[in-house]
């Protein structure tokens, strides 16, 4: 059994301190700054409370940071600044050089780094959801999910591996469902919809409904997801491969961030506005 620090509980990372719960360990949390959705979430998967990351550092023997994409670096040098000494894993959706970046500055701190990325939703079904990890420590991390509902899986030694897997995959799926909500709103603007609509459909009988599902749901996301756009844009300029598209896939993403704390999915034609009225 160890004791785990997890940063941040929110959608995803409450997941998977459950699973690392789940398969033995001790979780911990610090709530400094958290809001009250957080610490309910916390509450209600039995994580121990303390009060800063300080003394989530000072209690742990790792530490698992799953955060927005734009908070990783910042939340490494806190780690870093209260003397961490255990390890480390970053699974959060950043471009692999940050995750380089990242584990460079906590090897000269003396911390044991290990790179992990995420795919699939929150882990509350098992075969639903992968941590992928990579560096010379992985294992240590993978131990910890082991017969839980989060599949932990180390696919090489080399940090920046897991990172890049991500960058790899969600630029397919979040980058997709970017532009076919830009598709949507320019047919929209241009007062094509339902005929674009039902060309998609002489292809594909659903595929108008999925489009308009997808862009209707990823709206609770796209807060999260501008980041993440930024990140793949980092990667694809780092192979040497155009950027721009996944720089236009933050705006539209960005168009939509208001809808984060919306009570619900909002209307189909509440997020064409959206994207349409911020046009310059």
């Amino acid at each position: 059994m160890s004791k785990v620090g997890i940063i941040n509980p929110g959608a995803m990372g409450i997941s998977i301190a459950a699973s690392a719960r789940a398969a033995g360990h001790v979780v911990l949390w610090s709530s400094a700054g958290r809001s009250a959705a957080s610490r309910q979430r916390a509450a209600e998967q039995g994580l121990l409370e303390v009060d800063s990351i300080a003394d989530l550092c000072g209690a742990c023997e790792l530490i698992l940071c799953v955060c927005p994409p734009h908070a990783a670096e910042s939340v490494a040098g806190a780690v870093i600044a209260a003397g961490f000494r255990g390890l480390y894993c970053d699974g959060n959706a950043i471009a692999p050089r940050k995750a380089l970046a990242i584990g460079e500055a906590m090897s000269a701190a003396g911390i044991d780094f290990v790179d992990g990325s995420i795919i699939g939703p929150p882990a509350w079904k098992p075969g639903s959801t992968r941590f992928y990890l990579s560096g010379p420590s992985a294992a240590q991390v993978a131990d910890l999910f082991a017969g839980a509902v989060t599949e932990a899986i180390v696919i090489g030694d080399e940090i920046g591996r897991a990172s890049a897997l991500k960058m790899a995959f969600a630029s397919g799926t979040k980058g997709f469902t970017a532009l076919q909500a830009a598709i949507q709103a320019l047919a929209e603007s241009l007062g094509v919809r339902e005929d674009l609509y039902r060309e998609w459909e002489r292809r594909d009988a659903d595929s108008a409904t999925r489009a308009q599902d997808n862009m209707r749901g990823v709206t609770e996301k796209a807060w999260r997801f501008t980041g993440e756009m930024k990140e793949i844009a980092d990667t694809f300029a780092g192979a040497g491969l155009p950027k721009g598209f996944f720089l236009a896939a933050h705006d539209v993403y960005q168009r939509m961030a208001h809808f984060k704390d919306a009570d619900e999915l909002p209307p189909l034609d509440e997020v064409l506005a959206a994207l349409l009225d911020a046009r310059p």
